[in-house]
């Protein structure tokens, strides 16, 4: 089993720190290929571990080492849900006015390098300490202009989480080979089903991957 979330996906990583984020989204079970790797304690800190050796090589800061317990196993999945909620919403499908996510409780450090460069450190311990680490990568993110990029794929069934690298940001699907053409296939039955199957004999489109 491979602890490295997106990779389950084949998905292009997103860049820096953010693919940190991403990492903890695409934990979740995906159809049947994926099981949830936030599932028991055990899956879950080798992902972790993993995950974090990651950051700390790309952020170039250090990370520390969280042991999780079986309680911390509600916290991460909530933190989970939480990001792709906040992802939903900036794409227009998350929660409404009335509905609005929660706010983001987590410390974080303001150091000035020896540039006079502010960076924002991560603070905390635990699981504390991964949230401010994911919601200071999601700020950064989106002062770099990168979070407009990081979706959730349009397939209910998957909903992996992919770094769109399309010209005009258009992509909705994590691999149009596989959750595109299966959503093609679906609507196509349903229009044939809505018309009582007295529709012409020519099939869905099929998308190829690469191609428009």
């Amino acid at each position: 089993m491979s602890w490295k979330a997106s990779a389950r996906h084949g998905v292009r990583e997103a860049p820096a720190g953010l693919a940190l984020l991403q990492d903890l989204i695409n934990t979740r079970a995906t159809m049947s290929y994926a099981p949830d790797l936030l599932a028991s304690p055990d899956d879950a800190q080798r992902w972790l571990s993993d995950a974090l050796a990651t950051w700390s090589r790309v952020a170039g800061l250090p990370a520390p080492v969280i042991l999780l317990s079986s309680t911390d196993m509600r916290s991460l999945r909530r933190l989970r849900t939480t990001f792709e909620g906040v992802i939903l919403a900036g794409s227009g499908r998350g929660p409404s006015q009335d509905d609005a996510l929660p706010p983001a409780d987590v410390p974080v450090t303001l150091v000035p390098d020896a540039e006079g460069w502010v960076r924002m450190i991560p603070s905390g311990r635990g699981t504390r300490w991964l949230a401010s680490a994911l919601w200071a990568e999601a700020l950064l993110a989106q002062q770099a202009g990168l979070w407009p990029r990081l979706k959730l794929c349009n397939n209910v069934e998957c909903r992996a989480a992919f770094f769109d690298t399309s010209r005009n940001n258009s992509g909705v699907w994590h691999d149009v080979s596989t959750c595109g053409n299966t959503a093609n296939l679906r609507a196509f039955r349903e229009r044939k089903r809505l018309m009582g199957g007295t529709g012409g004999q020519e099939g869905p489109s099929v998308q190829r991957p690469g191609l428009p």
